[in-house]
């Protein structure tokens, strides 16, 4: 990983558990996540204020941010003192996913060595693409998790 060689910290479950944080503070689903030189792009839907009544979620649109290696070190800092562990909510669902779900990718990320990351998600499942992966003779590696894929490596984790 570019951000952090040389670095202590040289691990995708800190970094991606610090991003899903912040993807669950901002209320973005559907995620779309690149990695780049000198930081990450990572784009989301999220509802938008409508300005009209109070009880309308108004409407979809998405979400840019460009984080930089200096907001991801803010992030990680900030992600340590705002730790969720696995709450859910009234629906049964977790109200920190993807802080969960991103960590357990890192996990993943991390076992695999790769030189770039992307990966999409869409409700709850994710698509990875990997290039320059540890055993792999060249070019992408693409892993898929289902959301109860996801669901069951949280909960391994967690144990």
């Amino acid at each position: 990983m570019r951000i952090y060689e040389g670095s202590p910290r040289q691990d995708w479950e800190e970094v991606l558990r610090s991003i899903g944080g912040f993807a669950d503070r901002e209320g973005l689903k559907d995620l779309l996540f690149f990695e780049r030189d000198g930081g990450f792009l990572l784009q989301g839907l999220r509802y938008l204020d409508s300005g009209a009544a109070a009880d309308s979620m108004g409407s979809l649109g998405k979400r840019n941010y460009e984080l930089s290696d200096e907001k991801v070190a803010e992030l990680m800092e900030g992600g340590f003192e705002s730790r969720g562990e696995g709450e859910k909510g009234p629906d049964k669902e977790f109200t920190n996913y993807y802080e969960l779900a991103l960590r357990v990718i890192g996990s993943y990320l991390d076992a695999q060595h790769p030189h770039d990351v992307f990966f999409f998600e869409q409700e709850g499942s994710f698509v990875v693409r990997l290039f320059g992966t540890t055993g792999h003779a060249g070019g992408h590696t693409l892993a898929e998790f289902t959301r109860e894929d996801i669901l069951a490596m949280i909960e391994k984790a967690q144990q």
